[in-house]
């Protein structure tokens, strides 16, 4: 077992993030940010049936979103925490 499972996967408050946990979590809300954004393009195919670019374009779109909150959500994360807002 590693060390997290045992003692839990949550730092105690005052507690810096380590880079890596810094890292999974950006990654998770990259991903969050290019999903949503499918789900709302998907939405906007359902409503109005034609797409003012081709798929390829909204996956490069999603691709761009995620990179971008992603960076964001590690950029921020760290000052978030210091605050103890997280």
């Amino acid at each position: 077992m590693t060390d997290d499972a045992v003692e839990g996967t949550t730092d105690p408050s005052g507690v810096p993030a380590t880079p890596r946990t810094r890292a999974r979590s950006a990654a998770l809300w990259g991903l969050v940010g290019g999903f949503a954004f499918l789900v709302l393009a998907q939405g906007y195919l359902l409503l109005d049936g034609d797409p003012p670019f081709g798929y390829a374009g909204l996956f490069a779109i999603a691709g761009g979103i995620a990179v971008a909150s992603g960076g964001i959500a590690y950029a921020v994360e760290h000052r978030l925490h210091a605050k103890r807002r997280t």
